[in-house]
């Protein structure tokens, strides 16, 4: 009987495990995105780079996705009417070259695990438009790769619940609750539509970059509708601008954390056009445990300071002179030296002359005495 619990309780256990597995993505950190029915869909990285001058605001977006999805959809809301463009894959990819690691060489004295004689190479371990009637108003729409994109404004978040379905554009019942503040602030809004040309053909792997420009006298990076996640999420953000940058508040999630921090030079290609006019690059990761508790959407500010971070990668080393462990010449060193001097003490006294000692006088004779009678 005991068993028979047992077992129920470990069924019962894969089985909400499992359900988080193939649960959809309903939101990334771009915004709400949904498959079609019966299908599923899941963000296994997306990167984000935000470029803002002070007047115009650029978001470059890269989703990595993996599933049995062949149509999804997410909806990405804009303070300003947006242009829309295909975006240069290679843009990251100069990214993270621009902010490697360093790596260094740091030394060390005294021998460590893995240095003679505490070395383990033995041990097995290996090395480690205006809306129209009906409260919604179409600006454009146009094929670009592999997405569907709509350009839209909307006075109604039911009006645009209803525009987005009967046009393909699937998402979630408690989508029109979470558009309000957007509506609310007459924001417009991207909606696209992932539809790879060959139908029955799964959503995998990296996709095309989109590219998105519109005005904005403020650094803002929406994230409200990613409250929407049935799972954790995660923000990695690369944002352009003439100082180093940081999030005015935490919106819901974990302090945000920043991996790199400084000026990239004068790159060329893709990152090069970017950062024309800003090129101060601050690159920062954020988790959110609960989406149900973000609160907003990122809104960036200039930092105090402009100080730089960057990770550094340390190789430690074993100091050598002439391929000898340092330490071992100073003990072996200082070994001889003692053993030296030593040695110096005992030839020293070995040579020293010997006083003799002073001679040794017999008691005088008496002379012998006349015999008594």
């Amino acid at each position: 009987m005991k068993r028979g619990r047992i077992l129920a309780v470990v069924l019962a256990l894969l089985g909400v495990q499992l359900s988080w597995l193939i649960a959809p993505a309903y939101a990334c950190g771009c915004g709400a995105m949904v498959p079609y029915p019966s299908q599923r869909i899941a963000v296994s990285s997306e990167q984000s780079v935000l470029r803002w001058d002070g007047r115009q605001e650029q978001i470059v977006m890269r989703l990595t996705v993996g599933g049995d999805a062949d149509r999804a959809a997410w909806i990405m809301p804009v303070p300003h009417r947006a242009t829309v463009r295909l975006g240069d894959p290679a843009l990251f990819d100069q990214l993270a070259a621009a902010m490697a690691p360093v790596h260094r060489t740091r030394h060390h004295f005294w021998p460590q695990n893995g240095d003679w004689p505490f070395d383990n190479r033995h041990d097995g371990v290996g090395a480690a438009a205006p809306p129209a009637a009906g409260g919604v108003g179409v600006v454009g729409r146009q094929r670009l790769g592999p997405f569907d994109v709509a350009r839209l404004t909307a006075t109604d978040p039911a009006a645009l619940d209803t525009w987005l379905h009967e046009h393909g554009f699937t998402f979630p019942a408690r989508l029109r609750t979470a558009l309000q503040p957007y509506v609310d602030r007459h924001w417009e809004y991207v909606a696209v539509r992932l539809a790879p040309k060959a139908s029955r053909t799964p959503l995998y792997g990296a996709l095309d970059p989109l590219h998105l420009t519109f005005a904005s006298d403020r650094a803002v990076y929406p994230m409200r509708l990613s409250r929407l996640a049935r799972t954790p999420q995660s923000l990695g953000l690369y944002v352009l601008a003439a100082h180093r940058m940081a999030t005015r508040t935490t919106i819901g999630g974990a302090q945000p954390e920043v991996v790199f921090a400084g000026r990239i030079g004068k790159p060329g290609g893709a990152l090069g056009r970017l950062a024309s006019g800003t090129p101060y690059l601050t690159a920062l990761t954020q988790q959110f445990p609960d989406p149900a508790r973000i609160s907003g959407d990122h809104e960036l500010r200039r930092a105090g300071v402009d100080t730089r971070v960057r990770k550094v990668i340390y190789e430690d080393r074993l100091r050598e002179v002439a391929g000898i462990p340092a330490w071992l010449i100073t003990v072996g060193g200082g070994l001889a030296a003692a053993l030296t001097a030593v040695t110096l003490v005992v030839v020293r006294r070995s040579r020293r002359p010997v006083t003799p000692p002073p001679p040794v006088h017999s008691p005088p004779s008496f002379p012998p005495s006349a015999p008594i009678g």
